[in-house]
């Protein structure tokens, strides 16, 4: 069998295995979620958002375990990306993003201080050990003041629909069968980008940021459309704003403590281009959610297509 379309093979089955990991994992996690009664922003916030983040892990320790570090670096900093513009530009052409639950503005803020503490290390080329195990305990630190926040404000609680059976004994196994398929995904789409990546002369930065950062979003896009489609806004938001300070935290943060060494190292194309697109997407955001503008049909498909330009764009930069 011909070497490349092998590679070609490896992506697409990878990205098979990562959603449908992800998803049972996330229907296993709020059928748990909702035995616990669970906030629904907090659902979307922290048990949503960390296991559609799964992937954007087990990819990044598999590519930092390969030596592939700009791959992990370019599809968190791809993902998040993908989040705002294609995402929530998505919901947002649903109506999901109409009427933001409780919470939101604590979320915008924590999204942009989150970037801003990114934009530090990417400028300095790398986030040492100690900076990652930083960035770990401020999302632990987030996530108990979130949860702390929600309950004094009384955040309305309301189950979210699955399509698994409102039982733990499916719901525990769910998880468990989720991660195991997220993490051999993440095996074959490392292994594939790369071969792709040497075998045509892209950077490796450019396909993390593009077809990796792409394939890992896409349990977040499934979540986010469902949730928009049932009316469940602060669901959908929710999850975006959770899942980029988790990729950011939480990701970074454990990869920089996974990378052998002092850390991992980050390419300067980051600091010359991809982070100042993440900050300034993360940042359009939040200030449209902390000023309460509506984002629109008609923003979220401008979201949408600035999306696609800047794909087109690295595509375009990949290949010359």
């Amino acid at each position: 069998m011909d070497e490349s379309f092998l590679d070609v093979v490896y992506v697409l089955v990878g990205f098979i295995f990562l959603m449908s990991g992800g998803e049972g994992l996330v229907q296993g996690a709020v059928r748990i979620s909702g035995k616990l009664q669970v906030p629904p922003l907090l659902v979307g916030f922290t048990v949503v958002a960390v296991g559609t983040s799964l992937p954007e892990l087990a990819v990044a320790l598999q590519a930092v375990g390969q030596g592939a570090e700009d791959i992990a670096v370019g599809s968190v900093l791809g993902s998040n990306v993908a989040n705002v513009m294609l995402v929530l530009g998505s919901a947002a052409l649903l109506g999901a993003c109409s009427e933001p639950d409780k919470g939101i503005g604590r979320d915008s803020i924590a999204v942009i201080l989150a970037t801003l503490f990114l934009l530090v290390f990417v400028m300095n080329g790398e986030i040492p050990l100690l900076g990652g195990i930083a960035m770990v305990a401020c999302l632990v630190g987030y996530y108990w003041y979130a949860y702390m926040d929600a309950r004094k404000t009384g955040e309305r609680i309301d189950l979210v629909d699955s399509w698994l059976p409102d039982k733990v004994t499916l719901a525990v196994p769910s998880c468990i069968i989720g991660g195991a398929l997220i993490w051999q995904g993440a095996i074959l789409l490392v292994e594939g980008a790369t071969g792709i990546a040497t075998r045509y002369n892209i950077p490796e930065d450019v396909i993390g940021l593009s077809i990796v950062a792409l394939g890992t979003s896409l349990p977040e896009l499934a979540v986010t459309l469902v949730a928009g489609l049932r009316g469940q806004g602060g669901v959908a938001i929710g999850n975006v704003l959770g899942s980029n300070v988790m990729n950011i935290l939480g990701i970074l943060g454990t990869a920089a403590i996974y990378a052998p060494g002092a850390g991992l190292m980050i390419a300067s194309e980051f600091a010359q281009r991809d982070i100042w697109v993440v900050l300034a997407t993360s940042g359009f955001i939040s200030w449209m959610l902390l000023t309460d503008r509506e984002i629109s049909k008609n923003i979220g498909m401008g979201m949408i297509f600035s999306y696609l330009a800047y794909m087109s764009y690295l595509l375009y930069v990949g290949v010359l």
